[in-house]
């Protein structure tokens, strides 16, 4: 489909000043907080039944990133010269100037499970960033997004600069068909196939925010308490239906298993039962009965399929003696369920980490040099060590995943830059333009004299450049004579 462009008349939020911008945006947080009380209870579902949850994981780390924007954002959007330093010495007289351009139309897909700060934090930059935001709430969530976009323009931000679509997959493939330049979608990895095959009719790019089965790896000398209340947290908040929610659990086999294996399973036995979301349903029953089918063990053993068919509540499951190969081990499963796996070596573990083909992130729990060794062999979007989920509210970090987990960044200084394209003008000055000069027989020689005597190893070699050099520049002289 052609597009349309009018390039005299880009929209009026684009023509505002960073600064402008950015501050805007960040007034959207004194709004939020105005709003907190109807954006907690339009939070609620079957799903979360927390507001502690919601403030926590949702309306804080949104506030924090809005005012990150509007003390840091116009900072990273700024133009950077590209002067004298570092030039070539052919490019004598050019300077450079690289700026940070919008895309124009950003469409936002956002995610069911946190259906305030994801897809919020997303608008957020786009919009500071000067593009105009298409977004499409998740079904069942539309009310609570309408109740943050009305936030936002309340703070300023005009209507023609962030709309707000209808919660069907339609709406997304119209937005997509009528031409964005820009799609940013937090979702399944099915979604984010079949929305990169409708943009790849068009060259649209993508930024793609999917799922992950988040591996929690337990050194030797891990605080056993840390690792248990930890876990416990990460497998139960948000009912299960968080991304980075640890899903695989591995340590070193010993002789014995470790004392800390039977306190996790006690501590997660008396975890009250949460709600699965339906479009989870299916998949996890699916799974979790493949997988006992296939000679696994729920060591709490409280898993009911009809129940989670009929009514989506849901105790937490913990499989142990999986197969290597199972889909349970590879499978986003946004539910509490977790499978034990003991490795025979710590080589093992991270082999296992890197080949799985949802890398979004992982942990490492054990002493601060020993963990932090074990996080830089691992090929995953972010790594927490001591700790799960919490550490990704933080504004000032990207956050992204590596193969069917995504690509791209959102939040952070990578992710505003993302929701922007570069564009650099390049001015020369003076009268030297040896290029725009007729071509002559020395020009090769001059030319490898030059390379040879910039980049030649060592003393000899560039010596040897600078003869080659001065050797062209006689014979041109020669030949003006």
């Amino acid at each position: 489909m052609t597009r349309a462009t009018n390039y005299h008349e880009p929209p009026l939020w684009a023509m505002r000043s960073t600064r402008d911008r950015c501050r805007i945006v960040g007034q959207a947080r004194h709004e939020l907080a105005r709003s907190a009380d109807q954006l907690i209870r339009k939070s609620h579902s079957d799903q979360r039944r927390d507001d502690a949850e919601t403030v926590a994981s949702e309306l804080i780390p949104l506030c924090d990133a809005l005012l990150w924007i509007a003390r840091h954002g116009p900072r990273q959007l700024a133009d950077r010269q590209v002067g004298l330093a570092g030039r070539p010495m052919w490019m004598w007289g050019v300077r450079s100037v690289v700026q940070r351009q919008p895309w124009g139309k950003v469409l936002i897909l956002g995610a069911w499970n946190y259906p305030i700060f994801l897809a919020a934090v997303q608008t957020a930059q786009a919009l500071a960033a000067g593009n105009q935001v298409q977004l499409k709430p998740a079904p069942g969530t539309t009310a609570v997004v309408a109740e943050w976009v009305d936030a936002f323009r309340r703070a300023g931000v005009p209507a023609e600069a962030l709309q707000l679509l209808d919660s069907t997959t339609e709406a997304a493939k119209n937005a997509i068909d009528e031409g964005v330049d820009l799609v940013v979608l937090t979702g399944a990895a099915s979604t984010g196939r079949a929305v990169l095959r409708q943009t790849s009719e068009q060259l649209t790019p993508a930024i793609m925010e999917l799922s992950g089965v988040d591996a929690v790896i337990v050194l030797g000398d891990a605080d056993h308490h840390r690792v248990i209340n930890a876990i416990r947290f990460g497998l139960t908040f948000n009912s299960g239906a968080s991304c980075i929610g640890p899903r695989r659990v591995m340590y070193v086999r010993g002789r014995d298993e470790p004392p800390w294996v039977d306190e996790l399973v006690a501590c997660l036995s008396v975890c009250p039962p949460v709600i699965v979301h339906p479009a989870a349903r299916e998949t996890v029953v699916g799974m979790i009965t493949a997988a006992l089918d296939a000679g696994s063990v729920d060591r709490i053993g409280r898993f009911d399929p009809a129940e989670l068919r009929r009514s989506g509540a849901m105790h937490p499951v913990v499989l142990t003696r999986v197969p290597d190969d199972h889909a349970v081990l590879q499978t986003d499963l946004f539910a509490p369920v977790l499978s034990l796996l003991p490795m025979d070596s710590l080589d093992a573990t991270v082999a296992q980490v890197n080949d799985c083909r949802y890398r979004l992130a992982a942990s490492v729990f054990g002493s601060a040099n020993a963990a932090a060794t074990v996080a830089g062999q691992l090929d995953v979007g972010s790594v927490t060590i001591n700790d799960l989920v919490a550490p990704t509210a933080d504004p000032r970090l990207p956050f992204g995943g590596r193969r069917e987990s995504g690509f791209g960044v959102t939040r952070g200084p990578e992710g505003l830059l993302a929701m922007t394209t570069p564009r650099v003008i390049s001015t020369r000055s003076g009268r030297i333009a040896p290029h725009l000069s007729p071509r002559r027989d020395t020009d090769a020689e001059l030319l490898t004299g030059v390379m040879q005597w910039n980049h030649g190893s060592g003393f000899r070699e560039r010596i040897a450049g600078l003869r080659r050099l001065t050797s062209a520049v006689r014979r041109r002289g020669r030949v003006k004579q």
